[in-house]
């Protein structure tokens, strides 16, 4: 987002939290307040007998309306004196407060911020009739002590004062009228830790001007009708379990389909490319993650299991690379062997923390389309861009190719916290902007946002729906290489290390297929749709030439079915358009005798009569063009 719409959100943060002081509960104690894509939360503590709902949310959107045309100013103040903070925080009488004070501490923060709303001593007056006389009683406390320090003057009065790291507008003129409304509520645990008391988080939808807000929240509505959670379940896609557990997702019959297709297409771009497939087993050795790194702080999320006869303990897998290391490994390379591309399509299993999880979004099995490169740092350029070639051949055949963005993290100021030499970083991040600049690519440029391995590209696609959603991935790593002890040997007999690229295209296949299922709305393209034709014999009579279409069309490789349930005929083409079937192909006495089918096409809902030997070639072509 931009910088100004963050600080917008923001601070109307601090503008939600003073209205629940102002207007529901002069004793609530606030958590945090981050700004987010879509706007902002907080999550706060009502007093005992309040209970937030739903139904508030009208009243409290108005409050927030009103505070802005107070036409408060965000003022700060910072202390270094940890003491002196906490004093402050119990002056606001905010005690979850000085848990951040002490968190800051405890990760070497040295300076303490405070940010105020100041609004007109004239406002005084109003306070005393629309709220509660102890939050009066603390509004003079605040101004008094900012008074003293001289940060405001005798015609200005502090009506809230929040612990607060970032900036803000500086007057509330700067927020649009009714450019944020109050969106949902929902639980969350303090400092997301489940042995901490449950708060309540309250979202605010916030935009730049009021015309962006009913765009987005038209955009929501359709989004609900497009969810994947509801739309997979009920095309048959995917299933959840208790049995098996949690976002543990079990793919039915048509997901298969769906997910045996998009893994052809990934290798189909990827075969002629040079890759080589590999496979590698789900667990390994603690002593794997050692090596790589991961074992230090990455071991949480992983799940263990108990060694058999060995004795040993195993870890599943959260990542293909640390395996596809050692069979690079098992190999000596020459120069001349350089680069060598490895493609794997690999479940692996993180423990995700349950508030993180969402339908196929976000599992704890996730399928990558992972891909592994060992590469020459000469040879960066030409191979991140034949990366670049496969990514935007597969986003064009999905039709998310209008206003994709990419970012490129680099390093920045402080080069002491990243891996391997200056002139190999140089190297790999000039590569990297050459590509995007010869690609033309729509990107942007992220300081300090390298990872301390190395360089990345990441490409944000938008949906049918216009939602940005993060995908394909390019990394450089020089860490792995170090780590492993990799080599190759060089022109001059020497051993010279080589560079990783990670890559996938697709993200996850469980993520690409929630996101697909609504960018579709679950009516697929041809090629992707797990029944692709269904032939509906308008009575039973015809029953014999629906199985001759049938035949023709199943030995050219296409998924078709006929429905041949003793449903009234209506019924039968309800439930093909229910299930979103491409193509149904109605049969009757006229058909059977001319050798055509009547088809009815679900996206257009087009309607003609065709040869069916004529028709047969039209879908073959079109799903072995993987047409739209």
């Amino acid at each position: 987002m931009n910088q100004h719409l963050y600080h917008k959100r923001h601070s109307l943060a601090h503008l939600l939290a003073q209205a629940v002081l102002r207007s529901i509960d002069p004793h609530a104690w606030f958590g945090t307040w981050p700004a987010i894509d879509d706007g902002c939360y907080y999550d706060i503590a009502f007093s005992d007998g309040i209970t937030y709902s739903e139904s508030m949310n009208k009243d409290l959107t108005k409050t927030i309306a009103w505070l802005i045309k107070e036409n408060q100013q965000f003022v700060s103040y910072t202390t270094t004196d940890p003491d002196e903070a906490h004093q402050i925080v119990d002056m606001m009488g905010q005690p979850l407060k000085h848990e951040l004070i002490k968190k800051f501490a405890a990760h070497g923060e040295t300076h303490y911020s405070f940010w105020a709303n100041v609004a007109s001593v004239w406002w005084r007056s109003r306070l005393e009739t629309t709220t509660k006389p102890w939050y009066t009683a603390k509004v003079d406390r605040w101004t008094a002590r900012w008074r003293e320090k001289n940060i405001i003057t005798d015609d200005h009065i502090i009506v809230f004062l929040d612990l607060c790291e970032w900036w803000h507008v500086e007057t509330t003129k700067e927020i649009a009228e009714w450019s944020f409304v109050m969106d949902k509520v929902s639980g969350a645990y303090w400092q997301n830790n489940a042995n901490n008391q449950m708060l309540t988080r309250l979202y605010l939808l916030v935009f730049d001007t009021k015309d962006e807000l009913k765009t987005y929240q038209t955009m929501m509505e359709e989004a609900k009708k497009r969810d994947h959670r509801i739309l997979g379940p009920k095309l048959g896609i995917f299933t959840m379990s208790d049995l098996v557990g949690s976002w543990l997702p079990l793919f039915q019959p048509n997901g298969a389909i769906i997910r045996q297709e998009l893994e052809k297409y990934l290798w189909s771009l990827h075969e002629s490319k040079g890759y080589q497939r590999v496979w590698t087993p789900h667990l390994a050795k603690e002593a794997l993650y050692e090596c790589s790194g991961h074992a230090g702080h990455y071991m949480d999320d992983m799940f263990k299991v108990k060694g058999g006869s060995s004795g040993e303990d195993f870890y599943v897998k959260p990542m293909n690379c640390p395996h596809h290391m050692q069979i690079f490994s098992a190999t000596k390379w020459s120069y001349r062997d350089m680069p060598v591309r490895y493609f794997e399509p690999a479940t692996v299993y993180r423990d995700e923390k349950s508030g993180q999880l969402s339908g196929l979004t976000r599992v704890r099995a996730l399928t990558q389309d992972d891909g592994h490169l060992f590469c020459r740092p000469s040879q960066i350029q030409t191979e991140v861009s034949l990366i670049v070639s496969i990514i935007k051949s597969f986003y064009q055949t999905m039709g998310m190719m209008d206003g994709y963005k990419v970012r490129l993290s680099i390093r920045w100021d402080d080069t002491s916290k990243y891996l391997w030499s200056d002139d190999v970083w140089n190297t790999a991040e000039s590569a990297l902007k050459s590509i995007c600049d010869n690609e033309a690519l729509p990107y942007e440029i992220g300081k300090d946002e390298a990872a301390f391995y190395g360089p990345k590209l990441d490409f944000m696609f938008k949906d049918a729906i216009g939602r940005p959603r993060q995908l394909s991935t390019i990394q450089l790593d020089f860490n792995l290489p170090e780590r492993f002890d990799l080599s190759y040997t060089n022109e001059q007999g020497e051993k010279e290390r080589p560079v990783v690229i990670h890559r996938a295209i697709s993200w996850s296949l469980e993520r690409f297929m929630g996101v697909m299922i609504e960018h579709c709305a679950g009516a697929f393209p041809l090629w992707l749709a797990p029944t692709q034709v269904i032939i509906v014999p308008v009575a039973n009579a015809f029953l014999s030439y629906a199985q001759d279409v049938k035949s023709m069309m199943y030995e050219a490789w296409l998924r078709v079915t006929i429905d041949d349930s003793d449903d009234s005929f209506a019924k039968k083409i309800r439930n093909a358009e229910l299930m979103k079937i491409p193509y149904i192909l109605i049969v009757g006495e006229k058909e059977a005798t001319d050798q055509t089918v009547s088809v009815r096409v679900y996206k257009t809902k087009e309607q003609f009569v065709k040869p069916v030997s004529e028709y047969c070639s039209q879908l073959i072509h079109e799903y072995h063009t993987r047409a739209r």
